[in-house]
């Protein structure tokens, strides 16, 4: 039986991220504001404060969560393209999806949010050089430091991952 919560498994990567790699996360970052749009198009006002699993954030609050995890993950590659090796700000993404826009506003908000943003995103993505892509940040939560490259690839499986939750979700409901 699948794992609600990692319907698509966990991000994993290890070893060299190749050029054509990169091009491959790009690209999932390109799709992802009309994979969102379309994971929930048609869904009710009902509907989309369905939590996607026991347990789980409702649906509404998984679209304004990719909006602020985006937000979040464009400057932390702006801070590192900028910085030596920046510390970032980590955030608690669980008390930000219980704050009354997640969970009041409506989707559209946060859809327009990643329409904008992953057209900024993308356009800069492809103007970064390989020594670019090898730039970090240290995350003193994980306390790890995080190559671009890396990070790259843990995003396009993030906006992956929670229109999984939406799309998975609405075949066992059958919406």
């Amino acid at each position: 039986m699948m794992d609600l919560r990692y319907p698509i498994g966990s991000f994993e990567h290890s070893g060299e991220i190749t050029v054509a790699q990169r091009e491959q996360w790009i690209e999932d970052i390109t799709q992802l504001p009309a994979s969102a749009r379309q994971a929930v198009e048609g869904l009710s006002p009902e509907q989309l404060s369905l939590p996607y699993r026991d347990g789980g954030w409702m649906v509404k609050q998984v679209i304004h969560h990719m909006a602020d995890s985006h937000m979040n993950s464009m400057i932390r590659f702006k801070l590192a393209l900028t910085e030596d090796n920046p510390t970032i700000k980590p955030y608690y993404e669980d008390r930000w999806a219980e704050l009354s826009d997640s969970r009041e506003l409506d989707i559209e908000f946060s859809l327009q949010i990643l329409d904008a943003l992953h057209r900024r995103w993308v356009g800069l993505l492809h103007t970064l050089t390989d020594a670019d892509f090898a730039k970090s940040f240290y995350h003193p939560g994980s306390q790890e430091t995080t190559r671009l490259d890396y990070n790259l690839g843990f995003y396009s499986w993030h906006g992956r991952h929670h229109v999984a939750h939406i799309t998975s979700l609405r075949e066992r409901l059958g919406i």
